[in-house]
């Protein structure tokens, strides 16, 4: 039978490995499949479904054949993800038979239904009680609270040695291409003295990489007015410090380009955080921005920019964009493509613009044709290697902290402090890796570049 799998990840650039966890079958143990799809704030409610499930006695299957059900955690974002949802879900029906259906996606159980009529049970993204309710429908717990042990820090879908720290749910934003207020609602945030604790398990875990997640991690603690509980404040620049005083990198993504960012740039330069930014700008030109309603798209993106590498010279910039937008013109594009050449990022991901349904801007005039979105993604994506071929160059000669993500026969895979893991690039040594093992912090030199990615020598 096949084994579960991910969307391809030339779906989606925010794509989350899975590693499903193995542990000894006790006799008559259920079996629980997970295919989790997706971004990382998916791939931590697939974490915590899990975890409930190892809590109440089922194991944990990593292939079809071996699950007594198997959970479909689906992405609905995109109209080409949820036919990528649909396919997963297709695949796990013929490999097994007995399949639930959870996340995105779920927001519209018609649609799931209507293309899988045999899917056990359907639920919305967060639905973790509904979901337990579907699996103890379909495959009743057996537990046994001498054996079914569960680790403190839980189920994790990640290698040992780095996790996602999701701080909020929903978005209070209502950018005419999105639907994720929809499905997963207005912004909730997590209190801060939580977020810190769930850190400090992960810490003594042996986690040594935190990835901060939300649908918008500037917006932290703005439902709670900032509340201080238990000596932790819930604003993201507060946080940021908490977390940073635990001893691990700690990545910030999802940051949306409000004024109040430019206090997390000393943290940066001071190494209480990592010098990394992931900002999804979307675009340059200001009416294309006021189509996209989108947030912050008065604020003056070049001179920010400026400002925070004044503070902090290493700062590494990521971003994503949206080509062909409806209405975008070739004057427009330009504007971008001339903006990308003088902001100079780092990382650099592009989407065609695709109609969402649910979404406002579907109804916007002037749509571009799939020709043109694809000949100016062509062009984008040239100028954005180019930029990205030439940083990693001028890094040779350079001596960089690395974390080591595996190792094999060829040679020890590694990320330094401008790399997240599974959206950016690598840094490879291939020789004298041997003694290297997954997690490991080591010094190397930089002594060749490509257009993505690194290699170096201890």
């Amino acid at each position: 039978m096949p084994a579960m799998t991910l969307n391809p990840p030339d779906l989606r650039p925010d794509r989350a490995r899975t590693l499903l966890p193995e542990a000894p079958l006790r006799p008559g143990q259920p079996r629980i499949g997970m295919v989790s799809l997706g971004c990382p704030k998916a791939l931590v409610d697939s974490e915590r479904i899990l975890t409930r499930l190892r809590a109440e006695g089922y194991a944990i299957s990593p292939d079809y054949e071996g699950a007594d059900a198997v959970i479909v955690n689906t992405c609905g974002f995109l109209d080409s993800a949820k036919a990528e949802s649909l396919e997963a879900i297709g695949e796990a029906i013929a490999a097994n038979g007995k399949v639930i259906v959870t996340g995105c996606l779920g927001a519209e159980p018609d649609y799931i239904t209507g293309a899988h009529p045999s899917v056990l049970a359907v639920t919305g993204p967060q639905q973790y009680e509904q979901v337990l309710d579907a699996v103890h429908a379909s495959v009743p717990p057996q537990p046994d609270p001498f054996v079914d042990l569960l680790p403190a820090s839980g189920v994790r879908l990640t290698p040992r040695h780095y996790a996602y720290l999701k701080i909020s749910e929903g978005c209070n934003h209502a950018c005419k291409f999105c639907i994720i207020p929809d499905m997963r609602g207005k912004l909730v945030s997590r209190p801060a003295h939580a977020v810190v604790r769930e850190a400090e398990r992960l810490a003594e875990a042996g986690v040594r990489e935190l990835l901060v997640i939300s649908q918008d991690t500037s917006a932290y603690g703005l439902d709670l007015r900032h509340a201080e509980e238990r000596g932790h404040r819930a604003h993201i620049t507060d946080l940021a410090r908490d977390l940073g005083s635990l001893g691990m990198w700690i990545r910030l993504h999802y940051v949306y380009p409000y004024p109040h960012v430019r206090q997390l740039i000393p943290l940066m330069a001071e190494g209480l955080v990592l010098p990394y930014l992931d900002i999804p700008f979307q675009h340059a030109h200001p009416d294309t921005l006021r189509r996209m309603a989108r947030p912050a798209a008065a604020v003056r993106t070049l001179d920010e920019i400026a400002a925070w590498r004044g503070i902090c010279p290493d700062l590494t910039l990521r971003s994503t964009f949206i080509v062909g937008y409806p209405g975008e013109t070739e004057a427009e594009f330009q504007t971008l493509l001339d903006w990308l050449d003088e902001a100079q990022l780092d990382r650099v991901g592009c989407f065609q613009y695709e109609d969402v349904k649910g979404a406002r801007a579907n109804l916007l005039p002037d749509h571009v044709a799939p020709e043109v979105k694809q000949d100016r993604w062509d062009r984008f994506m040239a100028k954005a290697q180019a930029i990205s071929a030439g940083k990693l160059a001028a890094r040779v000669g350079r001596r960089e902290t690395v974390m080591v993500d595996s190792v094999d026969e060829a040679g020890a895979t590694c990320r330094t402090k401008a790399d997240a893991p599974e959206v950016d690039g690598n840094l490879f040594i291939d020789e004298g890796f041997e003694a290297l093992n997954a997690g490991d912090m080591v010094e190397v030199t930089v002594d060749e570049a490509g257009e993505y990615d690194l290699w170096g020598r201890l």
